[in-house]
């Protein structure tokens, strides 16, 4: 495996309503950075990193997108205090750019959370209520956004960011991820994107097929998220998959769906760590799901994954054995020469 950078472009995108206190979202991040992953596979698949953006994920466009909009239409001004519900990389990034702007910030949180990011969400001085019981049928997910909207309700001059409905979530990757993954590989033909919020999804999606590239949009879930229809059901690894559908999810623009075993996606995270490659949860799902895809494809196809973090904020769960064995027991390792990398059911064809 090898990084591979390509030119850095500026791609001009700022959300709607013009100047901001809060830089756009390209000023924050690293949109060129791609790991070839061939060698290891035997077959062509790039992974798109965003764990080297600001605050180390692919949240800080949606974050800075999010804030700037939002600044621009005068909902908050320094001195605000904004609410959000996450299950960690997208409050560690409103986390770090409220305290540079002097807002407040509350984020909602489930057990799920990794304690590195609650740490770090603390040391940039938000508030973090994390929650432990679920709804009865929006599971934890239902259970942080009904604290939020009770919070609110409380609390009036509060602003919930809403990151499930926000438009400027998927925005800031119609502007920069999007483009930025065609600017790399023009002839593109499989995007595999994970769906949390599904604003990467939706955005970079939205950005093909307004641009009438013929790549395919494969959506990568988490097997108990109830996203794309699927019944609910247990889900350790936070990132992906939702216990309630995001308000933003548009599965007009996504031509195949995915669905990976949590733990196909843990032995694909440390399949990948002994190779040194260090990546997150949500990344392990993709792979899992983009590797078993293309084991029908020719072994050139021009394939490109997105990976939202790494991993040293799963190195309490994902990547340790005691975290693992409590729960999926024995997993054994992922074997790529020919093999299937597990579980992967497409749900949904276009």
């Amino acid at each position: 495996m090898a990084y591979h950078m390509v030119p850095h472009t500026d791609l001009n995108f700022s959300p709607a309503g013009g100047e901001s206190g809060i830089r756009a979202p390209q000023d924050l991040v690293l949109d060129d950075i791609f790991v070839d992953l061939s060698p290891a596979f035997g077959r062509t698949l790039a992974l798109k990193c965003e764990g080297f953006n600001f605050a180390g994920s692919v949240k800080a466009k949606a974050a800075a997108g999010m804030l700037a909009a939002a600044e621009q239409q005068g909902l908050i001004r320094p001195g605000s205090t904004i609410i959000e519900s996450s299950s960690g990389s997208l409050g560690v990034a409103v986390a770090a750019i409220a305290a540079n702007l002097g807002y407040r910030f509350v984020c909602v949180t489930d057990v799920r959370c990794s304690p590195r990011n609650a740490s770090l969400m603390r040391v940039f001085g938000a508030e973090v209520v994390v929650v432990s019981e679920p709804d009865p049928v929006g599971g934890l997910l239902g259970a942080r956004i009904r604290y939020v909207q009770e919070r609110c309700t409380a609390e009036p001059a509060m602003f919930w960011l809403n990151q499930y409905a926000n438009d400027n979530n998927w925005l800031a990757h119609y502007g920069s991820t999007g483009p930025a993954i065609v600017k790399s590989y023009p002839d593109l033909e499989y995007l595999f994107v994970g769906a949390g919020t599904t604003g990467t999804l939706t955005g970079c999606a939205r950005y093909l097929k307004e641009a009438g590239h013929p790549a395919k949009v494969v959506a990568v879930d988490s097997v108990g998220s109830v996203t794309f229809g699927g019944p609910a059901g247990p889900r350790y690894i936070p990132g992906l998959g939702t216990g309630r559908r995001p308000e933003i999810a548009d599965e007009s623009v996504v031509d195949e769906i995915l669905m990976v075993e949590e733990v196909d996606a843990i032995r694909m995270c440390r399949f990948l760590a002994r190779r040194g490659f260090l990546f997150g949860g949500s990344t392990g799902t993709v792979l899992a799901g983009a590797f078993q895809r293309l084991l029908g494809e020719r072994p050139d196809v021009c394939a490109v994954a997105i990976s939202p973090d790494f991993g040293e904020r799963y190195l309490d769960s994902v990547y340790d054995d005691d975290w693992v064995g409590e729960r999926f027991g024995e997993i054994g390792l992922f074997a790529p020469a020919g093999e299937s990398a597990g579980a992967v059911v497409e749900i949904s064809q276009r």
